[in-house]
């Protein structure tokens, strides 16, 4: 993985001239599965990004991987790419997002509070100059906000749930969510839901443990078919975790 981040960093330089280069998330956190996991980035570059270079950026991570079609790491990259500028002023001409589902050139730069905690206090830096000061943290009703907008994609969208691994990730999100919610602070997904087993939060949590099982080794699992089964069967006990989600902000000390 290693490698792979230090040839991103070399073909984004190649491409603009570029201020930094930041990791966050499970690479920093210690919590990378390959199968499962992002590479978490952003990138600040000099001055504003031209047509011409985010047309170059925005395929990068397909042109990496055909280049090396054994690598299963540059399909990871997720992230934004943008001026340090604008970042900073808040305004933007030109971002390239990479996502999970595609990739876009776009006038808006949506880093969430999440990654913007994580910036702040664990970023890591893979190329260029600056410490993490350039990162501003969230306060914590921006946290408290984050947590809330999930929790409503969680009812919106997880009713039901496919065969895929991200259908237990849900138990894993809400579990961090509360810790957040109780700490003002963001912890690795893995580590929260070993935090939530500990502490009991949830009434009935095998399933969580099985979704640790699935989150420390994703690629041993997800084409099973009886994981496949389970994973599509988990809509109503992702509704019964968000319960308790609802509920912790709901009590006293929200």
């Amino acid at each position: 993985m290693q490698a792979a981040i230090q040839r991103m960093a070399e073909a984004i330089t190649a491409i603009v001239p570029t201020h930094s280069i930041w990791l966050y998330g499970s690479t920093v956190l210690d919590d990378f599965h390959l199968g499962w996991s992002d590479i978490d980035l952003i990138v600040l570059t000099r001055a504003a990004i031209t047509q011409r270079q985010a047309e170059q950026l925005l395929t990068l991570r397909q042109a990496l991987s055909a280049r090396e079609p054994g690598n299963p790491y540059y399909r990871c990259f997720e992230g934004v790419l943008v001026s340090l500028e604008e970042y900073r002023a808040g305004r933007f001409t030109r971002v390239v997002y990479w996502g999970t589902s595609g990739q876009r050139i776009t006038d808006r730069c949506d880093v969430d509070a999440f990654a913007r905690q994580e910036l702040a206090f664990h970023g890591r830096r893979v190329y260029g100059e600056g410490d993490r000061s350039l990162f501003s943290p969230p306060s914590q009703a921006e946290l408290t906000a984050a947590v809330r907008r999930h929790y409503e994609g969680i009812r919106a969208c997880a009713a039901q749930t496919d065969d895929s691994l991200y259908a237990c990730g849900w138990l894993l999100d809400i579990a961090r969510c509360i810790y957040t919610l109780r700490y003002h602070d963001v912890i690795a997904k893995t580590r929260a839901g070993e935090w939530a087993l500990a502490e009991k939060i949830f009434d009935d949590d095998a399933a969580l443990r099985r979704a640790l099982i699935i989150r420390r080794q994703p690629l041993a699992y997800k084409d099973r078919p009886e994981t496949k089964a389970w994973l599509k069967s988990l809509g109503s006990t992702v509704q019964r975790y968000a319960d308790a989600l609802e509920r912790e902000w709901s009590g006293p000390n929200p």
